[in-house]
């Protein structure tokens, strides 16, 4: 199965089966599943072009690098979240786990 992934603003998906989700993995790599309430949304963890895209959009407004990555990696599930104030800064507060990095290590020679 191919996963074929439906732009944020068209997408009606709300639920993803395993298998959609073992083909997405093969696209995107990470999914991840953030559940506020009982509403949630599939994403896929975001590449550079999406981290820079949020940290511009967030100089215009703070809110909007969370937003920016939400719709931007958004596989499926519930609009609310987005839409709605308290889900939304719910489903920010794990952003940050979205975005985990490799350890680097830095020696003055």
């Amino acid at each position: 199965m191919e996963f074929k992934k439906v732009p944020y603003e068209q997408n009606t998906l709300t639920e993803l089966t395993p298998e959609q989700i073992e083909a997405a993995k093969r696209v995107y790599g990470d999914i991840y599943l953030i559940t506020v309430g009982d509403k949630k949304m599939y994403l896929h963890k975001p590449d550079r072009r999406v981290i820079d895209l949020a940290t511009t959009s967030s100089r215009q407004r703070p809110s909007l690098f969370e937003e920016t990555i939400m719709t931007n990696c958004w596989l499926a599930g519930d609009k609310e979240i987005i839409t709605t104030t308290d889900l939304f800064y719910g489903a920010a507060a794990q952003m940050n786990g979205l975005m985990q990095t490799a350890t680097a290590e830095m020696v003055k020679l």
